[in-house]
């Protein structure tokens, strides 16, 4: 049985969490068929998140809401900042700052990405239930030309469904901190 590949877009996450168990750093790749179309609605602003620490997102009470019990530590993934953290045999969580493109730049797979809302922002929501791999993101818009991306990905690649409440959960907590 032949698996259809996930969007790339989760290899970061996918990446991460690999590399938590082996110390070595990880690339991002993100490509895909065709670019989503752009959002309907603008971000609340149109300031880009310059600066934005990806691992300050989160505080001490809403990591332990995330079922986060450790801190986040701090990664490159191509130009983007990002913060990862690892629930060892459970889950990878990784939070990324890219300040060069906005949501209508991100390429995903028209058949695992949707559109979404999360608080006022329009966001993007990559997952495929029926390949059920344990892994979600929510893509969010912040500004014009910058996004911010959760990633979960769960530690036996099974679960999609937890994996997107986890990532709808994070994503919850992240928007409003967003220029």
């Amino acid at each position: 049985m032949t698996r259809v590949p996930r969007p790339l877009l989760l290899l970061p996450a996918l990446a991460l969490l690999a590399a938590c168990g082996q110390g070595e750093p990880s690339g991002q790749a993100a490509s895909g068929e065709n670019p989503p179309a752009p959002p309907t609605a603008a971000a609340p602003t149109s300031a880009a998140p310059a600066g934005l620490d990806p691992c300050t997102l989160l505080t001490s009470a809403e990591r332990s809401t995330a079922g986060l019990t450790s801190v986040g530590e701090p990664k490159a993934i191509g130009s983007a900042r990002t913060c990862d953290w690892t629930e060892p045999g459970t889950f990878g969580l990784a939070i990324s700052v890219d300040e060069s493109k906005g949501l209508a730049d991100l390429r995903t797979e028209k058949k695992t990405a949707r559109q979404v809302k999360v608080g006022a922002r329009e966001a993007l929501k990559v997952a495929d239930p029926k390949a059920d791999d344990g892994t979600c993101a929510v893509l969010l818009g912040a500004g014009e030309s910058a996004s911010v991306q959760i990633d979960v990905s769960n530690t036996n690649f099974t679960g999609t469904e937890a994996a997107c409440a986890r990532a709808d959960k994070v994503a919850g907590l992240v928007e409003p901190k967003l220029p």
